[in-house]
Formats: structure tokens, sequence, C-alpha cells
């Protein structure tokens, strides 16, 4: 009888195959990693440690950045979270163009994006002017400036969900719904804890995104001044030495938990 499974010495030869390409990806790699690094590891040593100090307004300017990006996310994640789990769970004709319509946010440049909303909710729109015979002021405003950080990052976090979503085996939830459990319960207790940390890293990623929100903030809320608007005015009015030490304050504030998480979800596979 002939066997079918594959042999030892077959699955050697696999992997096998693949030995000469390795060194070959791991030296682009290398390289590649150098390029992406480079930059961080110029302003180590073109940061002037000895005169370090924080310009006046940098800390205004970072308490601004986080306080309305924690006012941004749960918005975020209010919109994005059913438009992903849709997206993940939902075939229908056309969904193609959604995904493209999912896209245009990311695929605009952010300046330019920038002007569309201004367009759309500035003083001089239809929209704008009804909007602030309500009293909500959607430029140079906390309003405007919390539409522009959720505007930059939500497709972020809606690409990242979507995925984590995806990830979950069906066969779980259709399990837990022939057991009796109702829709929203599957989602609660099945679907949702085993995405959770995929929409958190992508929560983390999207937190990241419109801390550094740079276009839009320019044109929709240059006031009040967030940490990337206040690191262009640094160098318009003093100089690249009043830059790094707010470069650095950023990093201190943004980075930690968007890497801890992005390794945590490396070690379980999610990404």
């Amino acid at each position: 009888m002939t066997n079918v499974l594959p042999s030892e010495h077959t699955l050697g030869t696999g992997r096998d195959t693949w030995r000469p390409v390795r060194p070959i990806a791991a030296m682009v790699g290398v390289l590649a990693l150098c390029f992406l690094i480079a930059p961080f590891v110029t302003l180590i040593f073109v940061t002037d440690w000895r005169g370090f100090q924080i310009a006046s307004g940098d800390w205004s300017a970072a308490g601004t950045s986080l306080l309305y990006s924690f006012v941004s996310m749960p918005i975020l994640i209010s919109l994005g979270t059913p438009l992903a789990w849709w997206l993940a769970r939902s075939e229908f004709p056309g969904k193609w163009v959604v995904d493209g319509l999912l896209l245009l946010p990311l695929l605009t440049p952010p300046l330019a994006m920038g002007m569309l909303l201004m367009s759309l909710y500035g003083p001089y729109s239809r929209v704008g002017s009804s909007l602030e015979a309500f009293g909500v002021v959607l430029t140079n405003s906390a309003a405007a400036f919390t539409l522009a950080q959720v505007y930059a990052a939500t497709p972020y976090y809606v690409v990242s969900a979507r995925a984590a979503f995806e990830a979950v085996p069906r066969d779980l939830e259709q399990v837990a719904l022939t057991l009796g459990k109702e829709p929203w319960q599957v989602f609660l207790e099945v679907t949702l804890p085993l995405s959770l940390l995929g929409l958190v890293a992508g929560l983390a990623l999207a937190w990241v995104r419109a801390l550094g929100e740079f276009g839009i903030v320019l044109i929709v809320a240059y006031y009040p001044q967030g940490i990337p608007v206040k690191l262009w005015v640094n160098l318009q009015d003093i100089g690249l030495s009043a830059v790094y030490p707010l470069l650095w304050l950023f990093f201190a504030v943004a980075m930690p938990l968007p890497l801890w998480l992005g390794l945590l979800s490396r070690r379980r596979g999610i990404f």
C-alpha cells in the first residue's frame, strides 16, 4: 500500500528548499531595519543633552494632545468596532466598494484631508454654519481637535480590528449559537475575548496616530496646539534645538503602550 502522507525526508527537503534564500532575506532585512531606525539613532546624537530643556508651552501641548486623545478614543471605538465587525462577518454585493471607501482617508494626503474637512465643517459651509447655530464650532476648538484626531485614526483602528475579528474561528461562534446563545452573547462571550488583544493593539496604533497627526490638525485645529503643531511652531520660532526635546517627550508619552502591545501581540501570534 502506497503511503500518501508526506515523509520526514520530504518535509526535510521542504525546509532545505528555503535554506539558500534565508541568509539573503536576512541580509536585506537587516539593511531595511537599519534604514528605518537610522533617523532615530541620529536623534540621539543631534540632541543637545547638556542643554536639554523643554520649551515654553511644550508641556501644555503634550497635555492637549493627551487630553483630547482620551476623548477621541471612545468615539473611535464606538464608530470603528461595529464597522470592523460588519466588514469581517458580512458578505454582500459590492463589498469591495466599501473596502475602497475605507481606504480613501488612508490614501489621501493628511493636508488635503484637512482641507476637505474644512470644506465640510468650516464656518462658511452649510454643515459648519448649521452646527455653529447650535454652539458647535468645528474649527480651532476642542471639538475640531477631537474631530481631526478621530478622522485621522479611525481607519487604522478599523483595519486592525477587522483583522482581529477575522482571526476568530467562525466554528466557535457557530457552536455557541447552537448551544442557545443569542448573537450579542456570542459577541461578548466568544468573539470579543478572542479578538481583544488584537483590538487593543489596533487601538494603541490608532492612539499614536491620533497623537501624531499633523496635517489635518494644522488645517482644522491650529488651536488648541497639540504636540505635532507645537513641533512646527518650535521649528519656526526657535529652531531644531527646541524640536528635539519635544520629540523625546512625544516618544516618552506615546510609544511605551503600543510597543508593549505590539510585542505582546507578536508573542501570541495576533499579527
